[in-house]
């Protein structure tokens, strides 16, 4: 990794800290007329408007390649084609995320924005388990030990320093279970990756078509008709196109991170976007930030770190 590629990962890095950070502020600050099924549909579309650019691009460049003799003919060819033979896979990628924008909506909503950007990063435990069971990765005790580590941060974050289980707020079980169904999906579509036949841009952009038309498709089964207004009130596009943004921008900006520095330094780099979170979350929406939220939140990033570190 050369200066000038440390240079642009932390570029990318520090943009999907802020892009990844806002979106649980983005998601509480839109009007409670806007529910959360229809807001996950409408966020699904506008990262359907940025990435197919991005997908059409990458084509070109690909096709470019090809024709050139520049790299191997192959593997080029199967991420031209590879979508081909995995339509079946990418339909259900596609379901499956419908429900994770579902559950983090109305995660974020339940559990605020601070304890829903805390209970996020729990994602490194979801890792690590369907990297031993599925990809068959190994899990050392220190990784172990420093996963139930971040687990007791989490819980100080959520209790309040009480420890009383039963004060679990509903939004944060709900977000443990999306981030559970979110590194499955991730999990599976990487073993597509390594063979080549599929990239992160042409899943991003077809997992958020499937999923947009699906939930705007069976909206009004679940909602009254007179909801229409939701999709017809101009005003209310703002909230959808920013919410749009920081998703899509925050995977982007994450992908490209990754093409610049290894993928343990990037996952470390953008954990502290919870630091984001919690600051407008505190200035912007009015939520209380307390010493357990700090203690917690020192407790996860340096068990990210050490488990990152230890995997490398």
């Amino acid at each position: 990794m050369t200066n000038n590629d440390l240079k642009k990962g932390l570029i990318f890095g520090i943009l999907a800290i802020i892009f990844v950070g806002l979106q649980p502020i983005v998601a509480n600050s839109r009007p409670s007329c806007i529910d959360f099924y229809i807001f996950s549909a409408m966020t699904g579309i506008f990262e359907v408007a940025i990435f197919l650019p991005l997908v059409i691009a990458e084509r070109k460049k690909l096709q470019s390649l090809k024709e050139s003799s520049q790299e191997n003919i192959a593997i080029i060819d199967s991420k031209l084609n590879g979508w081909k033979r995995n339509k079946k896979f990418l339909l259900f990628i596609g379901l499956i995320f419908t429900i994770v924008p579902i559950l983090l909506i109305l995660g974020y909503e339940l559990a605020g924005s601070i304890n829903g950007s805390l209970v996020l990063k729990s994602e490194i435990l979801f890792s690590l388990f369907f990297g031993l069971v599925i990809l068959k990765e190994k899990i050392t005790k220190i990784q172990i030990f420093f996963s139930f580590f971040l687990l007791f941060g989490l819980i100080i974050v959520i209790t309040q320093g009480s420890f009383n289980l039963l004060d679990f707020n509903i939004g944060v079980i709900i977000l443990f279970i999306d981030v559970f169904i979110y590194i499955f999906g991730h999990t599976i579509t990487k073993i597509r990756f390594d063979k080549n036949e599929l990239t992160p841009f042409q899943v991003a952009f077809v997992r958020n078509a499937i999923s947009g038309v699906v939930l705007i498709s069976t909206y009004f089964i679940f909602f009254p008709f007179e909801n229409i207004a939701l999709l017809l009130n101009p005003v209310y596009y703002i909230h959808y196109i920013l919410m749009g943004i920081v998703y899509g921008f925050g995977l982007l900006c994450y992908y490209k991170t990754i093409s610049y520095m290894p993928i343990g330094q990037a996952v470390i780099l953008i954990s502290l976007s919870i630091i984001v979170s919690a600051f407008f979350g505190s200035i912007l929406l009015g939520e209380e930030f307390t010493i357990f939220h700090l203690i917690g939140m020192c407790i996860v990033i340096f068990s990210i770190v050490i488990i990152i570190r230890e995997k490398n």
